[in-house]
């Protein structure tokens, strides 16, 4: 079985924004947002999406990519 893989790390240095920036302006803390860019979560809020989204003027596929051939923990 595939994986849902986060690629907020891409986005980030595409947009040129720091973890303290992007939490700042989402409203999560640094280790949440942390987790979330290195892939160590088993969820993600629809809200936090959204506001990762708005932030990064970006779409939810931007931010979550399925890898088939990568496995599930």
């Amino acid at each position: 079985m595939g994986k849902i893989v986060l690629r907020l790390d891409r986005i980030m240095a595409d947009r040129n924004i720091s973890l303290n920036e992007l939490a700042s302006k989402v409203g999560i803390s640094n280790v949440n947002l942390s987790k979330i860019k290195t892939g160590k979560v088993r969820a993600i809020r629809f809200s936090t999406l959204q506001a990762l989204c708005e932030v990064l003027n970006c779409q939810p596929g931007d931010l979550l990519e399925y890898d088939p051939t990568e496995k599930t923990e």
